[in-house]
């Protein structure tokens, strides 16, 4: 079945800069929709980037809009998050997610489940 495998995490200083990467897989249809969520500390799960890869759209948090952007790469098979000025409260563990619909705004805020969730990747800022 999907499995999602997120890497790219570590520390980084206050401004720098990341790029998150999400390996797939297999089942290419079963993806139309990716996502990139984050766990603060003592914080629930947050959406933070979505791209519908059908319809090449994307949304973003309020909060990370002009700094992130969600990406793919079509011929690697990799979706992206590229993260730059990044901040403490930036610090969190992150997680990529795929669906096989791509009711954005439902999944975006977690109002549905997604089909499938990596393990995280930890990204801490200081």
């Amino acid at each position: 079945d999907v499995q999602l495998v997120e890497s790219g995490g570590g520390s980084v200083q206050a401004g720098g800069s990341l790029t998150l990467s999400c390996a797939a897989g297999r089942y290419t249809y079963k993806r139309n929709c990716m996502g990139w969520f984050r766990q603060r500390p003592g914080k629930d799960r947050e959406g933070l980037a979505v791209l519908w890869i059908g319809g090449a759209t994307t949304t973003y948090a309020d909060s990370v809009k002009g700094r992130f952007i969600i990406t793919r790469d079509k011929a690697k098979d990799l979706v992206y998050l590229q993260m730059n000025g990044l901040q403490p409260e930036d610090t969190g563990m992150y997680y990529c997610a795929a669906d096989r619909g791509c009711r954005m705004r439902l999944l975006f805020r977690l109002l549905l489940p997604w089909d499938y969730w990596g393990q995280g990747t930890q990204v801490t800022v200081s």
